[in-house]
């Protein structure tokens, strides 16, 4: 099963996050199949590649809870279902 996940990046306190399809068995900051997109907690930026994005989600990834509400938040899952 291929999952959209968090990948850690970053110094210490100063972490940032790329978001990746990997499959869900491997590890956290392990190689990814796809990076799909970037996301900044401390400063709310966000950067996703949304035509790739959408083609995982039509082939069945499924995405974590964190990932789903960046998602949503950029209105992704609205471009999935049409």
């Amino acid at each position: 099963m291929v999952k959209l996940r968090l990948k850690r990046l970053g110094k210490k306190r100063e972490a940032s996050y790329r978001i990746v399809a990997v499959h869900a068995t491997s590890r956290r900051d392990g190689r990814p199949l796809e990076e799909l997109g970037f996301y900044n907690p401390r400063t709310n930026e966000t950067k996703l590649d949304i035509p790739a994005i959408v083609k995982r989600l039509k082939e069945g990834a499924q995405p974590t809870e964190t990932v789903r509400s960046i998602l949503a938040k950029a209105n992704v899952f609205e471009q999935v279902r049409a």
